[in-house]
């Protein structure tokens, strides 16, 4: 809701985007002074990850415009990215003093209170922009706000809004939608949707759906088969085939579903640890040795996920945890962020890869079994350990997924978390130095040291 087809095709398409720029630079060359150009061109530098330049850009475009909207919401958006919330905020709030009826310029700000943790500001926004008529895109920023402070009855209403985004990736239903009522015999076809993570969170209905008697015709992803394997699913089905049984629903909509209060969340799913897979992991990390503090790091989600740059950090933080006596460091880090260890150098001897050894979800929680604790970033091995009651310390940003509210060291959605968490002024230093403070405490508390 910010940026015209013309600029996202100009960003994406390399000898165009280099044609407009070339524009922009001869509209800018003859008039200093266009604001428009000067904010087009902070809106393209946005896209392709030029923040400084582009809050610049937007900065030069007020000094000639100081009265447009929208070049003050563009700046808002920028702001916002770059991680100077309180000025994004400003930014928006300056656009609509000018234009306070503007759809664009209110969905806008609404997302920047939403990212500065301002949220009863957000609601209020919301309820002036749409209210019960909100569209799609105002629906499901209310779920995601919603969510966030834990009032789930309302927030689950809204989720289903996602649906009608553009960026929705889930299946079509083809089949009648499940109400969530008893089965009596039918099957429903239950399909994964998000992320590896997502799945395992959710995965802790399953049960619950199986109890109303019916078969669980389940569409996952195949690195989740066999830790899943033993969670009320009759049939297990890759991800992308046909749909089939009486009734569906993603699993996205269980919560909802079943009524799901702050009070009322189901515990984590039991998984399955194949045999295979914990001689695998026995064989790999050896014996243990007295006095050692085994400790599990992931330091990035899904490189894809549009987030990830928010939620995760490089591996350089983590070590400092290695310069700790009796700390051992493993990396269960998978995809490209793995390369970090052999940037290292011979110092990457001070965490032991594991990430090659790991074909699948039911490997890693093998390998996660026999650590003592494992810190990270916010992933899916996050999931992955709360479900096995595995310690695990979470360092979140800071609105992090909506699971992990806003406020608290602990989650009711996975008892053996603990939390800590980024500061407004988005910085991981403060995170970092309570976590090594934190293990320091652990390794005096198990081995006396």
């Amino acid at each position: 809701m910010e940026t015209p087809d013309f600029i996202k095709y100009a960003a994406g398409d390399t000898q165009f985007g280099a044609q407009f720029l070339g524009m922009l630079e001869a509209i800018l060359r003859a008039d200093p002074r266009d604001a428009g150009a000067w904010s087009t061109l902070g809106v393209l530098l946005r896209r392709s990850g030029k923040l400084n330049a582009a809050i610049a850009c937007h900065n030069r475009a007020l000094e000639f415009a100081p009265e447009n909207a929208s070049i003050w919401t563009n700046l808002g958006n920028a702001l916002t990215e770059a991680g100077r919330l309180a000025e994004a905020v400003d930014a928006q709030q300056e656009a609509l003093r000018w234009e306070p009826c503007n759809p664009r310029v209110m969905f806008n700000g609404i997302v920047g209170l939403r990212q500065a943790g301002r949220f009863a500001e957000a609601l209020a926004l919301i309820d002036r922009a749409g209210g019960q008529a909100a569209d799609a895109a105002l629906r499901w920023e209310r779920a995601l706000v919603r969510l966030q402070i834990g009032d789930y009855v309302h927030g689950f209403g809204d989720y289903g809004a996602r649906r009608s985004l553009p960026s929705y990736n889930g299946r079509n239903a083809v089949l009648p939608v499940w109400d969530g009522k008893a089965l009596r015999g039918r099957s429903v076809f239950l399909t994964s949707e998000q992320g590896l993570g997502d799945a395992l969170l959710m995965a802790r209905y399953l049960p619950l759906v199986k109890a109303l008697g019916g078969r669980v015709l389940y569409e996952g992803h195949e690195e989740l088969r066999r830790v899943l394997s033993a969670s009320g699913i009759d049939e297990y089905r890759s991800w992308g085939g046909p749909v089939d049984g009486d009734v569906e629903a993603s699993q996205m909509d269980l919560p909802g579903l079943f009524d799901t209060t702050m009070a009322s969340i189901p515990p984590p799913v039991r998984l399955r640890v194949p045999e295979d897979a914990r001689r695998k992991a026995l064989g790999i990390l050896g014996p243990r040795e007295p006095d050692i503090l085994r400790v599990g790091i992931v330091w990035s989600g899904r490189v894809t996920f549009a987030d990830n740059a928010r939620r995760a950090t490089g591996l350089a933080p983590f070590l400092r945890f290695a310069e700790i006596p009796g700390v051992r460091l493993y990396s269960l880090q998978k995809g490209p962020p793995e390369s970090e260890l052999v940037e290292l150098g011979p110092a990457g001897r001070l965490v032991v890869p594991l990430g090659p050894d790991l074909e699948d979800f039911a490997d890693t929680a093998a390998m996660v079994e026999q650590l003592d604790l494992i810190i990270m970033t916010d992933s899916s091995v996050a999931h992955l350990a709360g479900a096995l009651g595995k310690p695990v310390w979470n360092l979140v940003q800071y609105v992090p997924y909506w699971i992990y509210g806003f406020s608290g060291t602990w989650t009711p959605w996975y008892p053996s978390m603990r939390l800590f968490r980024q500061g407004v002024d988005l910085d991981w230093r403060p995170v970092f130095d309570a976590a090594a403070a934190a293990l320091r405490d652990e390794v005096r508390r198990r081995t006396g040291r």
